[in-house]
């Protein structure tokens, strides 16, 4: 029997990169559609890259060639037209094609926890999760008109080593090196799930090839969750420092950085805990098993590797002096 033929359109990513890795382990005849730029994450050697740009359909002919695929994976569709150009691009071609949507399409903030996959999709506050909630209606559309066999899987925050997992990045952990305040939303009692990207790859590869999967949603998270102050308390630790929080509302924070607040009202600043049992139902032995602890410490090897690596955003670290000083008092 020969082995499943996968096309990544993108596979470098935080999410991708890993399900690129296990995918090649478990025996997928896997190519990789991207642009060929330098990558912070390494691919396997057994993955096929084709050199093309996805946003220019002459060049994903070139790049595709006369290939076939049995399932299309796009990591890199954010709009209704992205979707549209592989509606056609695909159509009759192929037997799945999986679509990454994102947790934060689901109803926000949730009118209760823990969220399904019938939860409804409604984000009235951030703009990029309207664009996913229109790519998944333009591909529930076209495989109920046409049989298009979509897939919709919605992440929520995932991490790998490369990632710290906060708003603020690299300039959270450095301000906390620094003894300075670190911003948090609300009073950081919010809870959130992270989900590392091999966890993620262990519940998403078995879906691939899988006819159970055609038509529906799933998402793929952990279920182990963290308040916002846990947070940055086990990236303070793995840091070395002593984390000094000050608690500013959401609302504030958007007033003062819009595309900070969107992330936060549309999707962060709200508890999200998830139910994984869909996903279960296909996927039976799926377990979370890798710790934000676990982690944590080798985010921080990582970016203490290389200097360059510890990117901090000056005006961001400038808005946190200036939330700190006012909101020191109330925190």
């Amino acid at each position: 029997m020969s082995a499943l033929r996968v096309l990544f359109i993108g596979g470098s990513g935080i999410i991708s990169s890993a399900c690129s890795w296990l995918a090649v382990e478990r025996g997928l005849d896997l190519y990789a559609l991207n642009r060929g730029a330098t990558q912070l994450r390494p691919l396997p050697a057994e993955l096929t890259i084709l050199h093309g740009d996805v946003r220019d359909d002459a060049s994903t002919q070139e790049a595709l060639g006369g290939r076939e695929f049995d399932v299309v994976v796009n990591w890199v569709a954010y709009t209704a037209d992205h979707v549209e150009a592989d509606i056609e691009r695909f159509r009759g071609r192929i037997g799945q094609y999986v679509f990454i949507s994102s947790a934060s399409a689901y109803q926000t903030p949730p009118s209760r926890v823990p969220v399904i996959e019938s939860t409804p999709l409604s984000n009235p506050y951030w703009q990029y999760s309207r664009n996913k909630i229109a790519c998944e209606d333009r591909l529930v559309r076209a495989y109920r008109e046409e049989g298009f066999p979509a897939v919709i899987i919605r992440p929520s925050q995932t991490y790998d080593r490369t990632a710290v997992p906060c708003y603020a990045g690299w300039t959270a952990v450095q301000r906390m090196r620094q003894g300075k305040e670190v911003v948090v939303h609300g009073d950081g009692t919010s809870l959130w799930t992270l989900t590392h990207s091999e966890d993620f790859a262990e519940g998403f590869v078995p879906l691939l090839g899988s006819t159970r999967t055609i038509g529906e949603a799933f998402h793929i998270t952990s279920d182990d969750v963290l308040t916002w102050n846990q947070i940055m308390m086990i990236l303070a630790r793995a840091a070395g420092a002593e984390p000094k929080i000050v608690h500013v509302p959401s609302e504030v924070i958007a007033a003062f950085d819009p595309v900070w607040g969107d992330a936060l009202l549309g999707d962060s600043a709200h508890s999200m805990i998830f139910d994984n049992s869909k996903l279960r139902s296909v996927v039976p032995d799926y377990v979370a098993t890798i710790t934000l602890e676990q982690v944590a410490p080798e985010i921080i090897a990582w970016h203490d590797e290389d200097p360059s690596r510890q990117q901090v955003d000056a005006d961001l670290d400038a808005l946190m002096d200036k939330l700190s000083e006012a909101f020191r008092a109330e925190s």
